[in-house]
């Protein structure tokens, strides 16, 4: 381990970071930091959620009873799925199966029913393909509770739901449909007034356990704990850290202004809910972007109710160590700490299958297949990338080489050219993040670096 060192005076402060620099056995796991006193408690009455399992049915079995008869409708012969049916209060779906490295081959699509009306929404398309995922022989994969999944919907606070999946053959349903399927319905819980609006003053961490006082304490010297956010720090303060830490020196120190990041503790995330050690690995070589796939219907008041719904969705129903991505972006460009561990150190994420180590993950809410990005999340990628990979001397504008864990491009152990800013689909064959941001990535890297001074 390295110690990052850094100070504080007046206004800015700085911050000594444990970057790790493990030997070249892989990512290692480190104990949680227990640190007393706890961050103090707030009210949390409202805010723990949870998860409705429902089995779907396979090829041949008889569906369950709708439980809603005034808009029941069956799967279509040629077709799986559930009928309408009320539920209890939801705001996101997904759909998993028991096998993760299995593929869901066909269209998956809902229809949701605004809480407390008759109102139903139009049939929306599930994005079939969520490939973010733990590394294979990761020890996140340990254990086997590791599900396949769809990439959750944000479809808003809902009572009732129908499912209908249509195989890519009618013929061959039991062939291109994995075993268990199952629709989860998460409850993100209620957000406590404080904790309302991405610019709000929220009240502090939720709960005061161990498990909360730990994610606090890993950015405790960029924040005071139980922060609810990290103020941005300008470029000359982030250059001061970086020399002062002697890590570059300064004739190559560059680095961009560190943005506002606000902490696991201001969007309410249930800090039990996920496994308790860190997992780091070496540094930070690249970043992967990504989009979410969950939408782009919400508002960027419902973000932080979203992070926390996408969260037990990744613990709960895919069976993760903690949510996969390393940071999330609002709309609005607000920036959001991801997994727990640090913002500033290298913790290892679930976001791109094959390329999780040496890399962080950057996720964008929303889906840009057929959509523009919003500019000021744009700008939020490069504003943060520019900080994140200055702080490991990373230029964002040239090519790094990963290892390959092993995925559906490039096979275990290739040492595969990559831009150090990449899209997620770079490292693995998929559409994400989207044609339209995807296309955003040149000027993005060229960006970043004129944000790091270069």
């Amino acid at each position: 381990m390295r110690p990052f060192l850094v100070t504080c005076l007046g206004a800015v402060c700085t911050a000594a970071l444990a970057l790790s620099l493990a030997p070249a056995a892989g990512a290692h796991a480190v104990a949680a930091p227990a640190p007393a006193p706890a961050p103090r408690a707030t009210s949390t009455t409202e805010l723990p959620g949870s998860t409705q399992s429902l089995p779907v049915p396979t090829p041949g079995a008889a569906a369950p009873d709708a439980t809603d008869r005034d808009s029941a409708t069956v799967p279509a012969p040629g077709t799986l799925g559930l009928p309408a049916r009320t539920v209890r209060p939801f705001s996101l779906l997904g759909v998993v199966w028991d096998d993760a490295a299995a593929e869901l081959h066909g269209r998956v699509q809902v229809r949701t029913r605004a809480t407390g009306t008759t109102r139903w929404s139009g049939w929306q398309d599930v994005q079939v393909h969520n490939d973010d995922a733990p590394d294979l022989g990761s020890a996140e994969r340990h254990g086997g509770d590791v599900r396949g999944s769809t990439s959750p919907l944000w479809v808003g606070d809902s009572d009732a739901v129908q499912l209908r999946i249509t195989p890519e053959s009618s013929d061959r349903a039991a062939a291109t449909v994995p075993a268990g399927l199952r629709l989860e319905l998460v409850d993100p819980g209620r957000t406590p007034r404080g904790l309302r609006g991405a610019h709000a003053d929220p009240p502090g961490p939720v709960g005061a356990g161990a498990a909360t006082a730990a994610a606090s304490s890993a950015n405790a010297l960029l924040a005071p704990l139980g922060a609810t956010e990290i103020p941005a720090l300008d470029q000359v303060a982030s250059l001061t850290d970086i020399a002062a830490a002697g890590l570059l020196s300064p004739p190559r120190a560059y680095v961009g202004a560190r943005p506002r990041i606000v902490t696991r503790a201001g969007w309410g995330a249930d800090e039990d809910l996920r496994e308790k050690d860190f997992i780091y690995t070496h540094t930070v070589r690249a970043a992967f972007v990504h989009h979410s796939g969950s939408g782009n219907d919400y508002s960027c008041d419902e973000a932080p109710a979203m992070i926390r719904a996408m969260y037990r969705f990744h613990v709960k129903s895919n069976g993760w160590r903690d949510i996969g991505y390393n940071f999330l972006i609002d709309k609005c460009g607000t920036v959001y700490e991801g997994r727990a561990g640090g913002v500033a150190k290298p913790v290892m994420g679930a976001h791109t299958l094959g390329f999780n180590a040496d890399s962080t993950g950057i996720a964008v809410l929303g889906t840009f297949t057929d959509t523009e990005p919003p500019r000021r999340a744009v700008d939020a990628i490069a504003r943060l990338a520019a900080w994140k990979l200055g702080l490991y001397g990373v230029d964002p504008r040239k090519m790094t080489k990963l290892l390959s864990a092993g995925g559906n491009r490039f096979p275990k152990g290739a040492k595969v050219p990559l831009h150090v800013i990449s899209g997620h689909r770079d490292g693995f064959t998929t559409d994400c993040p989207g044609l339209y941001l995807y296309n955003k990535l040149g000027a993005t890297r060229v960006a970043a670096a004129g944000l790091q001074g270069r």
